[in-house]
């Protein structure tokens, strides 16, 4: 008998090819037939899920050194849509050009507002660059390499700067070098259950009024049974004075435990809800 090949799974990112999503995306579907479906915004990667037009997403969370990335943050409680992963990569930034060009020849440098935020102090000795907002690392390098812009450079991977034919002309220009960006994975409205049978990590969010001690009395239960806290971000709620959406990050040692902490801390929320339980995410380079 014949057997049926695996389904490729279509797996949406932020950018274009050479974006270190793709790059992380590859990272965690290691081994797995996937194919890449390239979305220009943060906003179409979510709708693409939701409509079904692909298995999974990938998206950017939060950087160690440029912070959260908030506006996702909204998109994530708005979708509805399930983490089921996570995965850490490690970012090294690269001033890639046309063949040719020095830094003495560049003018004006483009890339996505994260990126430009993680090397800020190596254009620091480069006042005369102008450095320009765009909506992504790899598209940047693609529009140099598509219009052969003379002067102008983008910050983006190597991986970029390969595929559009593009030179580095100064690599591993972020700030520090312990820059690692976690990328959540988002499944999509039709793509495969993604079950894990051990979860050690879950992501939840909820809304807490501004009161005396509210926020301490959760954490106080999260501790009180042995869940150790990943992370906590806030946000303020548009049109609430002073009341704020939470999401947490867990770490799941018993899950007993998480699900009666669980149960605990919802008398003092509003709107709690789980984002996902999975596996913590593993670190890559690129």
């Amino acid at each position: 008998m014949n057997e049926t090949p695996p389904k490729q799974k279509l797996i949406a990112i932020q950018g274009g090819y050479g974006a270190f999503h793709e790059i992380a995306a590859y990272g965690y579907f290691e081994n797995e037939e996937i194919e890449i479906v390239p979305r220009n915004t943060f906003k179409d990667l979510f709708t693409a899920l939701k409509e079904g037009k692909v298995d999974f997403g990938i998206t950017a969370i939060e950087n160690s050194i440029a912070g959260s990335i908030l506006p996702n943050y909204t998109l994530l409680l708005e979708s509805n849509l399930k983490i089921v992963g996570e995965i850490y990569l490690r970012i090294q930034q690269n001033l890639v050009a046309l063949p040719g060009q020095t830094i003495q020849d560049i003018h004006e440098v483009y890339s996505h507002p994260m990126a430009i935020l993680q090397c800020q102090r190596f254009f620091d000795d480069y006042p005369e660059i102008r450095l320009i907002d765009s909506i992504d690392t790899a598209l940047s390098a693609r529009e140099i390499a598509d219009k052969h812009l003379m002067g102008a450079a983008a910050i983006s991977s190597a991986r970029a700067a390969e595929k559009y034919k593009l030179s580095i002309i100064a690599e591993g220009i972020e700030t520090h070098k312990i820059n690692y960006t976690r990328f959540l994975i988002l499944k999509g409205r039709n793509g495969e259950n993604h079950d894990v049978p051990e979860v050690n990590k879950a992501s939840m969010t909820f809304a807490l009024a501004h009161k005396i001690g509210g926020l301490s009395k959760v954490l106080s239960i999260l501790s009180y049974y042995e869940i150790n806290l990943a992370k906590v971000q806030s946000m303020p709620i548009v049109g609430k004075d002073w009341e704020y959406q939470f999401f947490v990050d867990v770490e799941i040692e018993n899950y007993k435990h998480y699900t009666q902490a669980i149960e605990a801390i919802k008398p003092f929320t509003s709107g709690l809800l789980i984002l996902g339980e999975y596996i913590k995410g593993k670190s890559i380079m690129e």
